[in-house]
Protein backbone atom coordinates (compact mmCIF):
# COMPACT_ATOMS: atom_id res chain seq x y z
CA UNK A 1 0.00 0.00 0.00
CA UNK A 2 1.26 3.48 -0.93
CA UNK A 3 0.13 6.31 1.33
CA UNK A 4 1.16 9.77 2.42
CA UNK A 5 3.61 8.19 4.88
CA UNK A 6 5.67 6.67 2.06
CA UNK A 7 5.51 9.98 0.18
CA UNK A 8 6.86 11.88 3.19
CA UNK A 9 9.93 9.67 3.31
CA UNK A 10 10.75 10.38 -0.35
CA UNK A 11 10.34 14.15 -0.47
CA UNK A 12 13.47 16.35 -0.61
CA UNK A 13 14.30 19.40 1.47
CA UNK A 14 11.90 22.34 0.91
CA UNK A 15 14.40 24.37 -1.13
CA UNK A 16 15.03 21.44 -3.48
CA UNK A 17 11.31 20.75 -3.74
CA UNK A 18 10.63 24.39 -4.62
CA UNK A 19 13.30 24.40 -7.34
CA UNK A 20 11.97 21.14 -8.76
CA UNK A 21 8.38 22.39 -8.87
CA UNK A 22 9.47 25.59 -10.58
CA UNK A 23 11.32 23.51 -13.16
CA UNK A 24 8.24 21.34 -13.79
CA UNK A 25 6.19 24.48 -14.42
CA UNK A 26 8.82 25.82 -16.82
CA UNK A 27 8.93 22.51 -18.68
CA UNK A 28 5.16 22.21 -18.93
CA UNK A 29 4.84 25.75 -20.32
CA UNK A 30 7.67 25.17 -22.82
CA UNK A 31 6.57 21.73 -24.02
CA UNK A 32 2.88 22.49 -24.34
CA UNK A 33 1.33 24.35 -27.24
CA UNK A 34 -1.48 25.93 -25.22
CA UNK A 35 -1.01 27.29 -21.67
CA UNK A 36 -4.60 26.34 -20.85
CA UNK A 37 -3.66 22.68 -20.90
CA UNK A 38 -0.57 22.90 -18.67
CA UNK A 39 -0.88 20.78 -15.52
CA UNK A 40 2.03 22.28 -13.57
CA UNK A 41 2.22 25.99 -12.77
CA UNK A 42 4.12 28.10 -10.26
CA UNK A 43 2.84 31.36 -8.77
CA UNK A 44 5.64 33.39 -7.18
CA UNK A 45 3.11 35.93 -5.86
CA UNK A 46 0.42 33.64 -4.48
CA UNK A 47 -0.03 35.85 -1.44
CA UNK A 48 1.98 38.22 0.76
CA UNK A 49 5.23 36.36 1.34
CA UNK A 50 3.78 33.20 -0.23
CA UNK A 51 4.56 31.14 -3.33
CA UNK A 52 2.50 28.26 -4.63
CA UNK A 53 3.19 25.36 -6.96
CA UNK A 54 -0.02 23.98 -8.43
CA UNK A 55 -0.95 20.85 -10.35
CA UNK A 56 -4.33 20.29 -11.95
CA UNK A 57 -4.75 17.45 -14.42
CA UNK A 58 -8.08 18.52 -15.88
CA UNK A 59 -9.83 15.38 -14.64
CA UNK A 60 -10.72 16.62 -11.17
CA UNK A 61 -7.44 15.86 -9.40
CA UNK A 62 -5.08 18.54 -8.12
CA UNK A 63 -2.44 19.43 -5.56
CA UNK A 64 -0.88 22.57 -4.15
CA UNK A 65 2.44 23.20 -2.44
CA UNK A 66 2.42 26.54 -0.63
CA UNK A 67 5.73 27.99 0.56
CA UNK A 68 5.62 30.55 3.38
CA UNK A 69 7.96 31.91 6.02
CA UNK A 70 6.25 29.60 8.52
CA UNK A 71 6.89 26.49 6.44
CA UNK A 72 5.46 24.45 3.58
CA UNK A 73 2.04 22.84 3.23
CA UNK A 74 1.25 20.18 0.61
CA UNK A 75 -2.41 19.48 -0.09
CA UNK A 76 -3.55 16.83 -2.57
CA UNK A 77 -6.96 15.79 -3.84
CA UNK A 78 -7.74 12.56 -5.69
CA UNK A 79 -11.38 12.79 -6.76
CA UNK A 80 -11.74 8.99 -6.96
CA UNK A 81 -10.34 8.34 -3.49
CA UNK A 82 -12.63 6.88 -0.85
CA UNK A 83 -11.11 9.51 1.44
CA UNK A 84 -12.58 12.40 -0.54
CA UNK A 85 -15.00 14.60 1.39
CA UNK A 86 -17.47 13.88 -1.40
CA UNK A 87 -17.26 10.16 -0.61
CA UNK A 88 -18.02 10.50 3.10
CA UNK A 89 -21.49 10.65 4.64
CA UNK A 90 -20.87 13.99 6.37
CA UNK A 91 -18.85 15.55 3.51
CA UNK A 92 -15.90 16.23 5.81
CA UNK A 93 -12.17 15.63 5.50
CA UNK A 94 -11.18 12.05 6.32
CA UNK A 95 -10.29 11.76 10.02
CA UNK A 96 -6.65 12.33 10.80
CA UNK A 97 -5.63 13.79 7.42
CA UNK A 98 -5.38 17.43 8.57
CA UNK A 99 -6.04 17.19 12.32
CA UNK A 100 -2.37 17.69 13.22
CA UNK A 101 -1.55 20.47 10.77
CA UNK A 102 0.23 23.20 12.82
CA UNK A 103 -1.70 26.38 13.58
CA UNK A 104 0.78 28.47 11.58
CA UNK A 105 0.00 26.48 8.42
CA UNK A 106 -3.64 25.54 8.97
CA UNK A 107 -5.09 28.72 7.35
CA UNK A 108 -3.51 27.70 4.05
CA UNK A 109 -6.06 24.90 3.75
CA UNK A 110 -8.91 27.40 3.88
CA UNK A 111 -7.83 29.24 0.73
CA UNK A 112 -10.91 29.71 -1.50
CA UNK A 113 -8.96 28.07 -4.34
CA UNK A 114 -8.83 24.84 -2.30
CA UNK A 115 -12.48 24.79 -1.26
CA UNK A 116 -15.50 23.99 -3.42
CA UNK A 117 -18.77 25.86 -3.20
CA UNK A 118 -21.47 23.97 -1.38
CA UNK A 119 -19.20 21.86 0.82
CA UNK A 120 -17.89 22.94 4.22
CA UNK A 121 -14.47 21.32 3.96
CA UNK A 122 -11.23 21.86 2.05
CA UNK A 123 -10.68 19.74 -1.05
CA UNK A 124 -8.14 17.30 0.34
CA UNK A 125 -7.45 13.57 0.54
CA UNK A 126 -3.76 13.77 1.47
CA UNK A 127 -1.72 16.34 3.33
CA UNK A 128 1.93 16.88 4.32
CA UNK A 129 3.69 19.78 5.98
CA UNK A 130 7.02 20.96 7.24
CA UNK A 131 7.42 23.93 9.55
CA UNK A 132 10.45 26.17 9.18
CA UNK A 133 13.29 24.64 11.17
CA UNK A 134 11.76 21.17 11.16
CA UNK A 135 13.99 18.27 10.06
CA UNK A 136 11.36 16.05 8.42
CA UNK A 137 8.08 16.10 6.55
CA UNK A 138 5.03 15.46 8.75
CA UNK A 139 1.69 13.80 8.10
CA UNK A 140 -1.31 12.77 10.12
CA UNK A 141 -0.07 10.10 12.50
CA UNK A 142 -3.40 8.38 13.20
CA UNK A 143 -5.02 8.00 9.80
CA UNK A 144 -7.08 4.82 9.41
CA UNK A 145 -6.81 4.23 5.67
CA UNK A 146 -9.66 2.38 3.97
CA UNK A 147 -8.76 -1.14 2.98
CA UNK A 148 -8.85 -2.62 -0.49
CA UNK A 149 -6.83 0.07 -2.29
CA UNK A 150 -3.12 0.22 -3.05
CA UNK A 151 -3.31 4.03 -3.08
CA UNK A 152 -6.13 4.97 -0.72
CA UNK A 153 -5.39 8.70 -0.34
CA UNK A 154 -4.10 9.28 -3.89
CA UNK A 155 -0.55 10.12 -2.80
CA UNK A 156 1.05 7.69 -5.22
CA UNK A 157 -1.11 8.94 -8.08
CA UNK A 158 -0.68 12.66 -7.35
CA UNK A 159 3.01 12.98 -6.44
CA UNK A 160 5.05 10.66 -8.70
CA UNK A 161 7.19 13.53 -10.00
CA UNK A 162 7.87 14.74 -6.47
CA UNK A 163 9.06 11.39 -5.18
CA UNK A 164 10.93 10.34 -8.34
CA UNK A 165 12.54 13.55 -9.57
CA UNK A 166 14.86 11.92 -12.11
CA UNK A 167 15.06 13.40 -15.61
CA UNK A 168 13.95 10.05 -17.01
CA UNK A 169 10.77 10.04 -14.91
CA UNK A 170 9.99 13.63 -15.89
CA UNK A 171 10.64 12.86 -19.55
CA UNK A 172 8.34 9.82 -19.44
CA UNK A 173 5.55 11.87 -17.88
CA UNK A 174 5.66 14.68 -20.44
CA UNK A 175 6.03 12.31 -23.38
CA UNK A 176 2.96 10.42 -22.21
CA UNK A 177 0.96 13.59 -21.54
CA UNK A 178 1.82 15.38 -24.80
CA UNK A 179 2.11 12.18 -26.87
CA UNK A 180 5.37 13.11 -28.59
CA UNK A 181 9.10 12.76 -27.92
CA UNK A 182 10.77 15.23 -25.57
CA UNK A 183 14.61 15.40 -25.59
CA UNK A 184 16.17 14.18 -22.36
CA UNK A 185 19.07 16.65 -22.56
CA UNK A 186 16.64 19.57 -22.58
CA UNK A 187 14.79 18.07 -19.60
CA UNK A 188 18.09 17.76 -17.72
CA UNK A 189 18.99 21.35 -18.60
CA UNK A 190 15.82 22.77 -17.03
CA UNK A 191 15.79 20.43 -14.01
CA UNK A 192 19.37 21.53 -13.24
CA UNK A 193 18.07 25.08 -12.79
CA UNK A 194 19.78 26.47 -15.88
CA UNK A 195 18.25 29.26 -17.95
CA UNK A 196 15.55 28.31 -20.41
CA UNK A 197 17.00 29.80 -23.59
CA UNK A 198 15.08 30.08 -26.87
CA UNK A 199 17.26 27.23 -28.16
CA UNK A 200 16.25 24.91 -25.30
CA UNK A 201 12.62 26.01 -25.59
CA UNK A 202 12.71 25.20 -29.31
CA UNK A 203 14.16 21.77 -28.55
CA UNK A 204 11.31 21.08 -26.11
CA UNK A 205 8.67 22.18 -28.62
CA UNK A 206 10.06 22.95 -32.09
CA UNK A 207 6.70 24.09 -33.42
CA UNK A 208 6.16 26.66 -30.67
CA UNK A 209 9.20 28.79 -31.55
CA UNK A 210 9.42 28.17 -35.26
CA UNK A 211 9.68 31.22 -37.49
CA UNK A 212 6.14 30.76 -38.80
CA UNK A 213 4.65 30.39 -35.30
CA UNK A 214 6.40 33.53 -34.05
CA UNK A 215 5.35 35.59 -37.05
CA UNK A 216 1.78 34.42 -36.55
CA UNK A 217 1.82 35.48 -32.90
CA UNK A 218 3.17 38.91 -33.79
CA UNK A 219 0.31 39.39 -36.25
CA UNK A 220 -2.18 38.31 -33.57
CA UNK A 221 -0.92 40.74 -30.89
CA UNK A 222 -1.14 44.45 -31.81
CA UNK A 223 0.95 45.50 -28.78
CA UNK A 224 3.77 43.18 -29.86
CA UNK A 225 3.68 44.37 -33.47
CA UNK A 226 3.57 48.02 -32.38
CA UNK A 227 6.51 47.67 -30.00
CA UNK A 228 8.65 45.83 -32.53
CA UNK A 229 7.91 48.39 -35.26
CA UNK A 230 8.92 51.29 -33.02
CA UNK A 231 11.04 50.73 -29.89
CA UNK A 232 12.14 47.24 -30.93
CA UNK A 233 13.47 48.46 -34.30
CA UNK A 234 12.16 45.22 -35.85
CA UNK A 235 9.44 46.39 -38.22
CA UNK A 236 8.06 43.47 -40.19
CA UNK A 237 6.53 45.89 -42.71
CA UNK A 238 10.00 47.05 -43.78
CA UNK A 239 11.34 44.26 -45.95
CA UNK A 240 12.85 46.32 -48.77
CA UNK A 241 16.59 46.69 -48.05
CA UNK A 242 18.64 49.58 -49.45
CA UNK A 243 20.74 47.20 -51.54
CA UNK A 244 21.09 43.50 -52.22
CA UNK A 245 23.67 41.55 -50.24
CA UNK A 246 25.39 38.17 -50.43
CA UNK A 247 27.25 36.11 -47.83
CA UNK A 248 30.75 34.61 -48.19
CA UNK A 249 29.43 31.28 -46.89
CA UNK A 250 26.95 31.14 -49.76
CA UNK A 251 23.81 30.93 -47.61
CA UNK A 252 20.75 32.66 -49.05
CA UNK A 253 19.36 35.66 -47.17
CA UNK A 254 15.75 36.74 -46.74
CA UNK A 255 14.91 40.26 -45.47
CA UNK A 256 12.46 39.86 -42.60
CA UNK A 257 12.28 43.28 -40.94
CA UNK A 258 13.73 46.77 -41.00
CA UNK A 259 14.28 49.68 -38.64
CA UNK A 260 13.73 53.43 -38.63
CA UNK A 261 17.43 54.10 -39.23
CA UNK A 262 17.44 52.21 -42.51
CA UNK A 263 18.84 48.94 -41.22
CA UNK A 264 17.61 45.51 -42.28
CA UNK A 265 17.27 42.16 -40.51
CA UNK A 266 17.80 39.02 -42.59
CA UNK A 267 17.08 35.34 -42.00
CA UNK A 268 20.10 33.38 -43.24
CA UNK A 269 19.89 29.99 -44.87
CA UNK A 270 17.16 27.99 -46.60
CA UNK A 271 13.71 28.02 -45.05
CA UNK A 272 12.81 24.75 -43.37
CA UNK A 273 9.20 24.07 -42.30
CA UNK A 274 9.05 24.38 -38.53
CA UNK A 275 12.73 25.31 -38.38
CA UNK A 276 14.73 28.44 -37.53
CA UNK A 277 17.53 30.43 -39.13
CA UNK A 278 20.27 32.79 -37.86
CA UNK A 279 19.49 36.51 -38.01
CA UNK A 280 21.87 39.04 -39.61
CA UNK A 281 21.54 42.80 -39.23
CA UNK A 282 22.95 45.39 -41.62
CA UNK A 283 22.82 49.12 -40.92
CA UNK A 284 22.74 52.02 -43.37
CA UNK A 285 26.40 52.91 -42.73
CA UNK A 286 27.92 49.76 -44.19
CA UNK A 287 28.19 47.74 -40.98
CA UNK A 288 26.75 44.31 -40.26
CA UNK A 289 26.58 41.67 -37.56
CA UNK A 290 25.05 38.31 -36.86
CA UNK A 291 22.83 39.08 -33.85
CA UNK A 292 20.90 35.89 -33.07
CA UNK A 293 20.89 32.17 -33.78
CA UNK A 294 17.15 32.23 -34.50
CA UNK A 295 14.21 34.56 -34.94
CA UNK A 296 13.19 33.66 -31.38
CA UNK A 297 16.52 34.92 -30.05
CA UNK A 298 16.32 38.06 -32.21
CA UNK A 299 12.86 38.91 -30.86
CA UNK A 300 14.03 38.26 -27.30
CA UNK A 301 16.93 40.63 -27.93
CA UNK A 302 14.64 43.35 -29.29
CA UNK A 303 12.26 43.04 -26.34
CA UNK A 304 14.73 42.63 -23.46
CA UNK A 305 17.60 44.79 -24.70
CA UNK A 306 16.25 47.49 -27.06
CA UNK A 307 19.62 49.29 -26.92
CA UNK A 308 21.52 46.22 -28.16
CA UNK A 309 23.24 48.25 -30.92
CA UNK A 310 25.22 50.04 -28.19
CA UNK A 311 26.45 46.70 -26.86
CA UNK A 312 28.21 45.98 -30.15
CA UNK A 313 29.86 49.40 -29.87
CA UNK A 314 31.29 48.52 -26.47
CA UNK A 315 28.66 49.66 -23.97
CA UNK A 316 28.02 47.34 -21.01
CA UNK A 317 25.69 47.41 -17.97
CA UNK A 318 24.73 49.56 -16.19
CA UNK A 319 25.15 52.18 -18.96
CA UNK A 320 23.64 49.84 -21.56
CA UNK A 321 19.87 50.36 -21.79
CA UNK A 322 19.94 53.00 -19.02
CA UNK A 323 18.80 55.89 -21.24
CA UNK A 324 15.98 53.77 -22.63
CA UNK A 325 14.82 52.78 -19.14
CA UNK A 326 14.91 56.44 -18.04
CA UNK A 327 12.52 57.27 -20.88
CA UNK A 328 10.44 54.09 -20.48
CA UNK A 329 10.26 53.20 -16.75
CA UNK A 330 7.42 50.76 -17.46
CA UNK A 331 9.64 48.67 -19.75
CA UNK A 332 10.02 45.69 -17.33
CA UNK A 333 6.24 45.22 -17.27
CA UNK A 334 5.98 45.70 -21.04
CA UNK A 335 8.87 43.27 -21.58
CA UNK A 336 7.16 40.55 -19.55
CA UNK A 337 3.85 41.00 -21.41
CA UNK A 338 5.53 40.84 -24.80
CA UNK A 339 7.60 37.75 -24.00
CA UNK A 340 4.50 36.04 -22.65
CA UNK A 341 2.49 36.92 -25.77
CA UNK A 342 5.26 35.53 -27.97
CA UNK A 343 5.65 32.48 -25.70
CA UNK A 344 9.35 33.28 -25.39
CA UNK A 345 11.28 32.33 -22.24
CA UNK A 346 11.97 35.11 -19.77
CA UNK A 347 15.55 36.33 -19.82
CA UNK A 348 17.72 38.87 -18.03
CA UNK A 349 19.60 41.61 -19.82
CA UNK A 350 22.87 39.92 -18.92
CA UNK A 351 21.80 36.61 -20.44
CA UNK A 352 20.64 38.28 -23.64
CA UNK A 353 23.81 40.36 -23.84
CA UNK A 354 26.03 37.31 -23.45
CA UNK A 355 24.17 35.53 -26.26
CA UNK A 356 24.42 38.59 -28.51
CA UNK A 357 28.18 38.96 -28.04
CA UNK A 358 28.83 35.25 -28.56
CA UNK A 359 26.75 35.24 -31.74
CA UNK A 360 28.22 38.49 -33.09
CA UNK A 361 31.71 37.04 -32.69
CA UNK A 362 30.79 34.41 -35.33
CA UNK A 363 30.05 37.00 -38.01
CA UNK A 364 33.45 37.11 -39.70
CA UNK A 365 34.90 33.63 -39.07
CA UNK A 366 31.70 31.84 -40.09
CA UNK A 367 31.19 33.80 -43.30
CA UNK A 368 28.29 36.04 -42.29
CA UNK A 369 29.90 39.41 -43.09
CA UNK A 370 28.04 40.39 -46.27
CA UNK A 371 29.09 42.22 -49.41
CA UNK A 372 27.24 43.80 -52.33
CA UNK A 373 27.36 41.47 -55.35
CA UNK A 374 29.30 42.68 -58.40
CA UNK A 375 30.83 45.64 -56.56
CA UNK A 376 34.51 45.82 -55.63
CA UNK A 377 35.47 46.67 -52.06
CA UNK A 378 31.82 46.36 -51.08
CA UNK A 379 32.25 44.24 -47.96
CA UNK A 380 30.46 45.50 -44.85
CA UNK A 381 32.41 46.20 -41.69
CA UNK A 382 31.70 44.21 -38.50
CA UNK A 383 29.62 46.08 -35.94
CA UNK A 384 31.18 44.29 -32.97
CA UNK A 385 34.10 46.31 -31.69
CA UNK A 386 36.93 44.36 -30.03
CA UNK A 387 36.97 44.98 -26.29
CA UNK A 388 39.13 43.80 -23.45
CA UNK A 389 36.88 42.50 -20.69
Amino acid sequence: MSTVHETAALLPEPAELRAHLRALAVLDAAIGSDPRFCCYTFDAAWGPGEEAALMENGSGDDFSVVFTSAGVLIRGFDHESEMSPYATDDEQVWPGVIDEVPAALRPLLDEPAFCDEGIDAPRVTTCLWRETGDIAWRTGSAIAFPSGSEDPDGSGFLFPLLTDRSPEAVQAYFEDYYERPVPLDAIRHVLAGRTLTPAIAAALNPAALSDSALLRRIAEHPEVASYLACDGEFDLARTDPIESIALPNGLPVEPIAGCNAGGTHYLCGPAVPGGSRPVLYTDSEGQASLIAESLAEALTLAVVLPSWHDALAGFRPPALNSDYLDDHPDHPAVRDRLLSALRLPSATGREVLDRLLATAARTVPDGFLPHVPDEEDSAFQPMLEPRDE
